[in-house]
């Protein structure tokens, strides 16, 4: 037979109360001359200087077809993302599938493109998300328009000469803008008016991609839009 005092409560169990009373106090303890005196970043680091927060902002990439719009704005959303910034492209071919269907290639229907992806790179920036806008939007009143009502607007001016993007042109669009199967092409038989005073102007002739994306990166870490790309270094 089994004695009832076999079942007898183990000590540490009658004595869980007062240990956890000790816990406590030292806890307190711990919490004010340990932690509270505890040397701040800006003691243990004194150069350290605060993290910079992505502000929102409208990056806007205008220039003939084949200047190089897309591929630097790529270039640049990649480098944007490496450093933790929220960031969206909205290019101006896929808008026009999308959100501007419908539209044709008249001034009108181009100012209506432009005033559309105005509206949508707005919200985003509003919300703190950087808005790559690569358009050729190629009228300085309509771009000039976005800018005065948007809070944080950069206008980068791709600047390509007409015949250098022509020879770029794989798909031909030029050619056939010169031979009258296009109509209203821009830089053939629609003007582009160059931007009058562009924050950034990239020279894709002279300039090789990466070069482009990195003036646009420095410029934005320059006027602290964004944080500088994070440097680690291994040792062993």
């Amino acid at each position: 037979m089994i004695s009832t005092q076999s079942f007898k409560r183990p000590h540490s169990l009658l004595q869980l109360p007062k240990m956890l009373s000790v816990r406590r106090k030292v806890q307190d303890w711990l919490r004010s001359e340990v932690v509270d005196d505890a040397p701040t970043d800006e003691r243990l680091f004194p150069d350290l200087k605060p993290p910079i927060e992505t502000k929102g902002l409208i990056l806007w990439l205008t220039g003939l077809s084949g200047s190089g719009k897309t591929t630097i704005a790529l270039g640049v959303e990649r480098e944007l993302k490496e450093r933790s910034c929220p960031v969206e492209l909205l290019d101006g071919d896929l808008v026009r599938t999308n959100l501007s269907k419908g539209l044709g290639f008249s001034r009108e229907d181009r100012e209506t493109n432009i005033r559309r992806l105005g509206f949508v790179a707005n919200l985003l920036s509003r919300n703190s998300v950087v808005a790559i806008v690569a358009a050729i939007s190629p009228y300085q009143a309509a771009r000039d328009e976005v800018r005065n009502t948007s809070k944080n607007f950069i206008e980068v001016f791709i600047n390509a000469p007409l015949e250098v993007c022509e020879d770029r042109d794989v798909k031909g669009l030029y050619a056939m803008a010169r031979d009258g199967e296009i109509k209203a092409f821009t830089g053939i038989d629609d003007p582009y008016e160059e931007p009058s005073n562009p924050d950034i102007v990239c020279y894709t002739e002279d300039e090789s991609i990466e070069e482009s994306i990195a003036k646009v990166v420095a410029y934005l870490e320059k006027l602290e839009y964004i944080p500088a790309k994070p440097h680690i270094k291994y040792s062993i």
